[in-house]
């Protein structure tokens, strides 16, 4: 360190200071010369053709149609803007600011390039007239959650049609459905938007307020006209409408009928009070009609019990939904406010158990379900590839119970059983099950343990070539069975290729008392891919259980 650098000016000559001024002045101006010169090169860079392979297959990945860009556009700076808006969608938070950053920018040197458009024609005393409508720029990122930080880019490039949003309270997740609700509405002219909810009464004070802040909140309140009688928003430029109906009253929404193009936008607000799936499909039926594009969005809090249809719903996946759930904890505090906050800590002391289902959306409610350990998702080929020592069980049935055969693979280290092929028939003769077990791959050197009750039956299968064994069966096999497939960590169920199982799983449920306590044991009734998976599995569980 040079000494000399530490005098004060105070304590320096005149001239000393001039000197230092002097050449603090240089060093700076060469600091910003080279700044100056770096930027430069780094625009020249950014605004070349981005003309390797690598490049054109991230941006086609991305879904560009290549031969609709001007060749002009397709430099470095768009290939970056793609990977910033990759990481952004795959919720990198600090992507996310970035990409809000440039739209902002773009906004505002747009602004400010309208700003200077209409100085100008003042200054020449022009006739033209600069319009003073607002641009509008999307939702702001300080509106946004950090949960649905990667939805709202997901919605922005429609990857999927349904969005369901299960949640505690706080969580913002109906703001965040108003606010996109308004979003694609300034977005898509040709579209309409219906919002409902069970009760047409509850309307007004809920979705129909959440929609009023969602305008406010975007600073385009002189856009839209709000009317209570009829219950609806209306966009003043285009004259695209917003309906607010009650699934009580069908009629009302069997009777829309939009001014021009289509109901594109429809939001399913309390999901679970809904009559079930079918009703909800059926809204949406009459609904949605005309469009190739739609977003449904479905919000709502967790009911208890993990047995109601929206529970379960969403166990059940689909390629075009996305699931999000979200819980007051990963939103701002300053959003909700100490109230809230205090009385969310209050439950949680008080009554852990009503907090963990009204804060953070579990459904924990009754203990109704036998099995809680139920995961529904796609068993790929190349997992089924690797299964080295698959079981099969047979449930014999005639009608009205079925017939059922179900194969699985027990995974021993995970603690996990996989159920990946199942059939099911009703009147259907032994010789001809057999023959579609042997068409779907059942040859005789698989094992297939069925149920006892049927020594006979299980003599035919031999008879036909197939390997077939009675069940071993004793005293408490049956509640001995049910709890080994409970302690199991996981049992996974593609529902695509075994949908009754699947249903049969899910729904399972003890039985209650006239006080609505649950009885003991396990119920017997749609139960037979169940029985299947037992008998399929009993060497495993006998074994330990003896």
């Amino acid at each position: 360190m040079n000494e000399h650098n530490l005098i004060p000016n105070s304590e320096r000559s005149p001239s000393e200071v001039r000197a230092n001024g002097a050449k603090g002045g240089r060093k700076s101006g060469e600091s910003r010369r080279r700044k100056k010169t770096m930027k430069q090169i780094m625009d020249m860079l950014l605004s070349m053709p981005a003309n390797t392979a690598a490049d054109y297959n991230k941006l086609v990945e991305m879904g560009l149609d290549m031969s609709e860009l001007d060749p002009e556009t397709v430099n470095n700076q768009l290939v970056v803007n793609v990977a910033l808006l990759q990481e952004a969608k795959d919720g990198d938070v600090s992507a996310i600011r970035e990409m809000r950053n440039i739209i902002q920018d773009d906004f505002y040197a747009g602004k400010l390039k309208l700003e200077k458009e209409k100085l100008k024609m003042e200054r020449e005393k022009t006739s033209p007239v600069v319009s003073e409508t607002k641009i509008y720029s999307g939702i702001p990122a300080s509106l946004i959650a950090p949960a649905f930080s990667s939805v709202f880019f997901d919605i922005a490039e429609h990857e999927h049609t349904e969005y369901i949003f299960p949640g505690g309270r706080g969580s913002t997740k109906s703001s965040f459905c108003g606010l996109n609700v308004i979003d694609l509405i300034m977005k898509h002219e040709e579209m309409h938007a219906c919002i409902l909810r069970q009760v047409g009464d509850t309307l007004r004070s809920s979705v129909y307020q959440q929609i009023l802040w969602a305008i406010s909140a975007l600073g385009i309140d002189d856009e839209f006209q709000c009317t209570v009688s009829p219950l609806e928003i209306t966009r003043k430029s285009t004259g695209q409408k917003i309906y607010f109906r009650g699934a009580d009253d069908p009629d009302k929404i069997k009777s829309i009928k939009v001014p021009f193009g289509y109901i594109g936008i429809v939001w399913f607000e309390e999901l679970d009070q809904f009559q079930g799936e079918e009703a909800v499909r059926k809204i949406e039926q009459s609904v949605i009609r005309g469009g190739e594009v739609a977003y449904k969005f479905k919000s709502f809090n967790p009911p208890k019990s993990a047995h109601n249809w929206a529970n379960r719903y969403i166990k059940i996946p689909r390629a075009d939904r996305l699931v999000t759930e979200s819980t007051y904890l990963t939103v701002p505090k300053k959003w909700l406010g100490k109230p809230f906050l205090d009385d969310a800590e209050f439950l949680k002391e008080t009554n852990p158990s009503a907090y963990e289902n009204e804060y953070l959306g579990a459904a924990n409610g009754t203990g109704g379900n036998v099995f809680d350990n139920v995961v529904v998702r796609e068993i790929t080929d190349e997992e089924i590839s690797s299964f080295d020592n698959n079981l099969n069980g047979v449930d014999w049935g005639w009608y009205p119970d079925l017939y059922a055969f179900m194969r699985c693979y027990y995974d021993t280290a995970r603690h996990t059983l996989y159920l990946w092929t199942e059939y099911t028939c009703n009147k259907q003769s032994n010789e001809q099950t057999a023959k579609k077990l042997r068409e779907i791959g059942i040859t005789e050197n698989d094992l297939i343990t069925c149920d006892s009750a049927e020594n006979k039956s299980v003599g035919d299968y031999k008879a036909y070539g197939l390997c077939a064994r009675a069940a071993e069966k004793g005293p408490g096999s049956r509640e001995y069975s049910y709890k080994w497939l409970q302690s199991l960590r996981a049992i996974i169920i593609d529902n695509k290729r075994c949908p009754v199982a699947c249903e049969e799983f899910l729904n399972k449920e003890y039985d209650r008392d006239r006080e609505g306590n649950v009885i003991s044991g396990y119920p017997d009734g749609n139960d037979h891919c169940i029985d299947a998976v037992r008998y399929a599995t009993n060497r495993i569980w006998k074994k330990r259980g003896q």
